[in-house]
């Protein structure tokens, strides 16, 4: 009897053995499907936050080619306004009075054109004399000494500026006062 229970502890002894053998397989195989789902959820989350940051560029890409798209265009179009300006400045009281039709014709031009630009998000940047100087919208084309005027004071402008939205297409030409401080 002895014998059948040495036998039997025996038997049960490498029924535990195999038995926990086998567990630290099952074990080992668990922990490799957990660290495999660990990188797969890792490279999912990664996936997702890629593709929402590609969404995001696009949808930014697509508002600056509606907003910003005609810039070209609209730099191109910009020596038309200056020659109808010029072409209504340089017009005397005698051509006026001489073919009042023909500069009403250039101003109704002239005013289309900036309604033209106004449905396109482009503003004019009409700096007045005695503006201070903001080099982010204008540009100096010369610094002058004039009595009455602070250092930095615009005190001409040549032609207005335009931004297309918030973006400058052409900065305003401006004269500046250089008077020193007395």
């Amino acid at each position: 009897m002895t014998e059948k229970k040495d036998e039997m502890a025996e038997d049960q002894a490498q029924l535990d053995e195999a038995l926990a053998a086998a567990l630290e397989e099952d074990f080992g195989e668990l922990e490799a499907l957990r660290a495999e789902r660990d990188e797969l959820r890792d490279r999912f989350m990664r996936a997702l936050a890629d593709a929402e940051n590609a969404r995001k560029r696009a949808d930014r890409d697509r508002r600056e080619a509606e907003n910003y798209g005609g810039s070209k265009l609209a730099r191109d179009m910009l020596p038309v306004f200056d020659a109808l300006k010029r072409a209504l400045d340089a017009a005397g009281d005698e051509v006026r009075a001489a073919a009042p039709a023909l500069i009403e014709g250039v101003e109704l031009t002239q005013r289309e054109l900036l309604n033209v630009f106004a449905r396109h998000g482009i503003v004019a940047v009409a700096p007045k004399v005695g503006d201070k100087f903001d080099p982010q919208h204008h540009e100096a084309m010369f610094e002058a000494p004039l009595p009455g005027t602070v250092a930095g004071d615009i005190i001409q402008v040549m032609d207005p500026g335009f931004l297309l939205h918030d973006r400058l297409l052409r900065p305003a030409k401006v004269g500046v006062s250089s008077m020193p401080k007395a």
